[in-house]
């Protein structure tokens, strides 16, 4: 014990490698929220106001000039002179029509003033830079295009702040100019929005509808917009056109014959303030804003960037489960008829007695369970469980039992692969079964787990570990992913011969095939995933027994479960990086190597790493649209994975009530899994060592085959 310091409380500083999770999903939310924003899906008011009486709007300003000055306590307005056009272009930046627009401009030395779009600019900053070195005057359209008229003083100053934070970090500039969403002539003020152009006036900004309407936007074709944009009588105008919204052929088309036909008429086409011939809307932005329009902008694009990646991924991962459930389908299938076949023998019975292996670190909870079960076994074994300096007084409670045919082997604290190794030292028998000291067989398990020996080409065989404690909801969520996840996988992989894994729980080895590989090895936290490869790759075949029943206690609580698949997937990683020369290299190790290293990559690492995007773009579906496609899609695969689950559940002869909480395994227990496997990641990248995580176990798990029994009494004990 460590002494107590007196008035001191001992802090424990959790390491970086746990935060690093979390704070990548956070961002990755962040980043969503982001895109949402600046695409009009969040924050976003699509209400437009029907018009309203005009009584309280000045008659100087409904009768007045399209250029409105509310700055001051005297409103003035302001008609462009004859022979000056403004063409005005609103809701860009477009990344398709802009930059046609602006080629047609140039083409023929013609400038414009553009009304951009907050959520546009933003995720397009290099056309508003484009349009500034091009002479082009800027202008304020708001962030999201909301009708103002339904919007606090508080939401319009916010729609103009970011709009400015965004000319800010694209161009380097600030604008004095603005139009309002679902604007027109100046006859179309009313008393709901005439307020709101009194207020944005106040704010420093000058007002500016149009004289002309293209109304492009209607697509009515190319000369019915030149004839709606052409002023009569030779008087200047500001015309209305769109750079976004839709397809704007008919708009750069008609550009293309309207700017020339009226320079050929002696019209001048300049920004607003040169037609003017007052400052320039312009103002440069230095310092602090500058900074933080462009981090603002980064920020966008980053997410644009993200977003782009998640979209990837998403069809990544689509092709990935909806493949590997119809891969695991259809071989499952092939694989059960084969093995179901009357006529179907692996080779000659094996009768010959079986030493079965049981390392042992403080069992005291679930040993006796164990031994009991081991020793109605209806084929020859002897049993010996390898004490691995236990302190909960593990092999005396195995000795006082006195049972025929176990004998105890006692070792100093050595590890897991170093009590196997003592207990194939130890053992009398050719052929080596293997399991955890937490679980129960069934009387014929151990015989059907060894009848593949038959062939003499398998050098390992893995058996069907089903989870005895399934009653609670984490059980349950277990239970469905050994009957699912695991065993439709063993067939599969079976058919492919390459299997990743022979259970710890229950597996069978030839004492030859573990010999020619060097036995177990504590190189990895995995050391069944490495020594399963390792037989690959010397040439043996490894298969998959579903009859071998073995009952193994799961993780109860949320911390054990993480422990445990923490330890899975960081020793499954470390043991493909052991293994990882198999893929160049030739003969059986080369099979693998190119078959079932890949294999293991896509479905035990990059599926489960890439599938909470099924959930991320579920939320992000339901919050911001189309929430109909995106539940209809997210339904579809979900439906696979349940006839999947309901397929592997017949195999297995199990009861499909389990069945009924796989949609919310598949919410919650995913992003758990997810987690753990993105912690696995970066305790590999960071270098990290990942101790032993040792669970606690209840011995809920009984002697009598595939029935749990109740927990014993006393305190819980921490047990493997």
């Amino acid at each position: 014990m460590t002494p107590r310091t007196s008035g001191a409380v001992r802090r424990r500083r959790v390491p970086l490698r746990y935060l690093l999770p979390l704070l990548f999903l956070v961002a990755l939310l962040a980043m969503l929220m982001l895109r949402g924003y600046t695409h009009s899906e969040i924050l976003a008011d699509h209400r437009v106001r029907p018009p309203a009486a005009t009584d309280q709007v000045p008659h100087r300003v409904l009768g007045g000039g399209p250029v409105i000055d509310a700055r001051k306590d005297s409103i003035t307005t302001r008609q462009v002179p004859r022979k000056k056009l403004v063409l005005t272009f609103d809701d860009g930046p477009d990344p398709t029509w802009t930059p046609k627009v602006l080629d047609v401009l140039k083409e023929h030395d013609a400038q414009a003033v553009f009304f951009v779009a907050g959520t546009m600019a933003s995720r397009h900053p290099d056309l508003v830079q484009r349009m500034v070195d091009e002479g082009h005057e800027i202008g304020l359209h708001t962030f999201n295009h909301p009708d103002l008229s339904y919007q606090s003083k508080s939401r319009i100053d916010w729609e103009l702040s970011q709009n400015q934070l965004t000319l800010a970090g694209s161009a380097g500039i600030r604008t004095t100019l603005f139009r309002p969403p679902y604007s027109s002539f100046n006859d179309a003020f009313d008393n709901q929005s005439w307020p709101v152009t009194e207020y944005i006036g106040s704010r420093g900004y000058i007002t500016v509808v149009n004289n002309n309407d293209s109304e492009d936007w209607k697509r009515p074709g190319v000369d019915a917009i030149i004839k709606k944009a052409t002023p009569k009588g030779g008087k200047g105008a500001i015309v209305l056109m769109h750079d976004s919204g839709g397809d704007r052929s008919q708009t750069v088309a008609a550009l293309d014959r309207f700017i020339p036909e009226l320079q050929a008429k002696g019209y001048d086409f300049t920004h607003l303030t040169g037609a003017l011939d007052v400052q320039s809307a312009h103002i440069e932005v230095t310092g602090l804003d500058l900074w933080k329009g462009k981090a603002f902008v980064y920020a966008v694009q980053a997410s644009e960037h993200v977003t782009s990646v998640l979209v990837a991924g998403l069809a990544v991962i689509g092709v990935l489960v909806i493949g590997r459930f119809g891969l695991m389908l259809v071989l499952s299938v092939v694989h059960a008829r084969r093995t179901r076949r009357r006529d179907f023998r692996w080779g000659p019975p094996v009768l010959e007695p079986v030493s079965v292996l049981v390392p042992a670190y403080n069992e005291a909870k679930c040993i006796e369970n164990t031994v009991r079960s081991l020793v109605s076994s209806d084929h020859p074994i002897e049993v010996i469980v390898i004490d691995d300096g236990s302190t909960d007084g593990t092999a005396r409670l195995v000795e006082s039992l006195r049972l025929p045919g176990v004998r105890v082997v006692r070792q100093h604290n050595a590890g897991k692969p170093a009590a196997l190794n003592r207990g194939v030292a130890n053992a009398r028998h050719d052929l080596i079964v293997m399991m955890d000291g937490d679980t129960v067989f069934e009387p014929s398990t151990v015989r059907e787990l060894v009848q593949p020996f038959g062939d003499p080409r398998v050098g390992a065989v893995a058996g069907n570990a089903k989870v005895g404690n399934k009653d609670s909801l984490i059980g349950a969520w277990q239970h469905i992913e050994y009957v699912m996840g695991f065993n439709l996988d063993r067939r599969m992989y079976d058919l492919l011969r390459c299997m990743p894994t022979i259970p710890g729980a229950v597996g069978a080895f030839r004492r030859s095939a573990l010999e020619r590989v060097g036995g177990m090895s504590d190189d990895t936290l995995a050391e069944d995933t490495d020594i399963t490869m390792a037989l690959h790759r010397d040439g043996w075949r490894v298969v998959y027994a579903e009859n071998a029943r073995a009952w193994t206690e799961a993780p109860e609580t949320v911390q054990q479960l993480w422990s445990q698949r923490y330890r899975w997937s960081y020793g499954t990683m470390q043991a493909m990086w052991k293994h990882k020369r198999a893929i160049i290299e030739r003969g059986p190790s080369g099979r693998f190597g190119r078959v079932g290293l890949p294999l293991v990559s896509l479905f035990m690492v990059l599926a489960p790493l890439l599938a909470p995007l099924i959930d991320v773009f579920l939320l992000y579906g339901l919050i911001f649209g189309p929430t109909e496609r995106t539940i209809i899609a997210w339904l579809g695969v979900l439906a696979i994975q349940a006839v999947c689950a309901a397929y592997a559940f017949r195999l297995d002869r199990e009861k499909m009530r389990h069945l009924i909480s796989l949609p919310l395994q598949q919410i919650l227990y995913r992003q758990l899994m997810y987690v753990v496997l993105l912690q696995s990641w970066i305790t590999a990248m960071t270098g990290g060592r990942l101790r032993w995580q040792k669970l606690r176990r209840t011995g809920v798990v009984g002697s009598a085959p595939g029935i749990p029994a109740q927990p014993h009494g006393g305190d819980r004990r921490p047990v493997g």
